[in-house]
């Protein structure tokens, strides 16, 4: 597993990764920090990369172009440092990882989170 953790986190973000075995690199280290939502999805693309983000735009990107990849971690809580919800993220990642590596977007969030499948269609009424 691979993951690109997005501006809107922690750069020591790279660091818990790294301490599960699980690769990770800052989008601060690959690009500009004002880049466009979609050069970032599309970086991750092609690289083989999940984006890790706080920016509800990613999954909004997903539904809207129907993709199958990248998979997108969404965290969902007020409070995004590692020292808060590391432990939580971790837990989310092992849970999910099959989907993640499959095609995913999963929300992360204290009191539930939860996986849709990519790409995402729309809901049936």
């Amino acid at each position: 597993m691979k993951i690109l953790i997005d501006m809107n986190l922690s750069p020591g973000w790279v660091a818990v990764f790294r301490k599960y075995n699980i690769e990770a690199v800052h989008w601060s280290t690959i690009g500009k920090p004002d880049e466009k939502d979609t050069v970032i999805m599309e970086w991750a693309r092609n690289n083989s990369y999940i984006v890790f983000t706080h920016d509800l735009d990613f999954g909004t990107l997903l539904a809207v172009t129907q993709s199958y990849t990248p998979s997108v971690i969404q965290v969902r809580t007020q409070d995004v440092l590692p020292v808060s919800i590391e432990n939580l993220v971790i837990s989310v990642l092992s849970q999910f990882e099959t989907q993640l590596n499959n095609g995913a977007l999963v929300t992360v969030d204290q009191a539930k989170s939860r996986v849709r499948i990519l790409p995402i269609r729309p809901e049936s009424k």
